[in-house]
């Protein structure tokens, strides 16, 4: 297969050559793309070096699968004409997510509805992918009724520059701001732009897009996402109404054999999901799982997920891998 990465020399698309590396997709040809200040700039693959070309080049070569990891505007420009020339494309961004027309895709839950005509895949936001991987099977079990979803996000979240504030605060040293405010021994109670409701974008992803991906708009869900001086990956505190009654035995069993998902459900040994555990790993954690004592069919879930890795760049090559192992490309 010849495969392109668009934004390899972004965060995302590090992570993206890293994980192609590790499990080992039958590349013919890797074309790395970016923007055009990166043109030229040598990027290393399985010890060969790689020239980075720009976008235009890499449609011309006509590659079989674009990852696409540049930002919502470069898709919603450039993947139609990666399209257009042949290309399946599996973007990142949130150009496509909420198209009617696109699949939004976590492969544990709706590979299954990808065909050959789907030329452009919409890949979650990174705190919806983590999210849906632990509801999924809850909801086809019990039947959700309600989520109430809070957000603690690594700063690797918005990307180098906020990587690079947070490392200027612990030196005490000025430098460019990707926040209005500092980080470091600080909570934001603002990921990505607010919008007219009162809510931020990010909040609304995890609401539309947790509907999409598990055809069911009747679910309630309510979000309020935080930033925090995390490095590792995305936490999420999560309480479910069902529409059914439930054990946590079965809970715990149903989330044990899903696959993706790793329980760890022992506070007595103080086992529990962090970040700091979670960083360079594929699965979500689940574990804190408790009986809402204030409500029928309530329950408490904690939710961790390298943010970069399941939530972006591992989620986006399961597809591909998905489209390879069924001929769809």
């Amino acid at each position: 297969m010849k495969i392109a990465v668009v934004g390899a020399t972004g965060m995302v698309g590090e992570v993206m050559l890293k994980v192609l590396a590790e499990r080992n997709l039958p590349i013919s040809e890797l074309v790395l793309v970016a923007s055009e200040r990166s043109v030229g700039k040598k990027l290393s693959f399985q010890g060969t070096s790689h020239t980075v070309v720009g976008l235009q080049t890499a449609v011309d070569m006509a590659p079989d699968i674009a990852l696409f990891s540049a930002g919502g505007d470069t898709s919603l420009e450039w993947a139609p004409k990666f399209a257009a020339a042949g290309t399946t494309v599996i973007d990142n961004s949130s150009a496509w997510r909420m198209d009617t027309t696109k699949k939004l895709v976590v492969p544990e839950i709706n590979a299954h509805e990808l065909s050959k005509e789907d030329k452009i895949i919409a890949n979650p936001n990174c705190s919806t992918i983590q999210l849906v991987m632990a509801l999924a099977p809850l909801h086809k079990a019990f039947g959700i009724e309600r989520v109430v979803v809070s957000t603690y996000q690594s700063i690797t979240g918005t990307g180098v520059k906020a990587v690079q504030q947070l490392e200027n605060e612990y030196k005490n040293v000025e430098g460019e701001k990707a926040y209005p405010y500092q980080i470091h021994r600080n909570a934001l109670p603002h990921c990505d732009v607010f919008q007219e409701n009162g809510y931020t974008k990010e909040e609304m992803k995890l609401t539309n897009e947790t509907k999409k991906i598990l055809g069911d708009d009747a679910i309630a869900l309510t979000a309020t996402a935080i930033r925090i001086p995390v490095v590792g990956g995305h936490s999420e505190s999560v309480n479910l109404t069902f529409t059914k009654p439930f054990s946590l035995e079965k809970v715990r069993e149903l989330l044990e054999q899903t696959e993706g998902i790793t329980l760890q459900d022992n506070p007595a040994n103080n086992e529990y999901p962090m970040p700091l555990y979670a960083q360079g790993k594929d699965d979500v954690f689940v574990g804190r799982i408790r009986k809402d004592e204030s409500q029928a069919n309530g329950i408490n879930l904690w939710i961790v997920a390298d943010n970069l890795r399941k939530g972006a760049a591992t989620n986006t090559i399961q597809i591909a891998e998905y489209l390879i192992k069924n001929q769809l490309v």
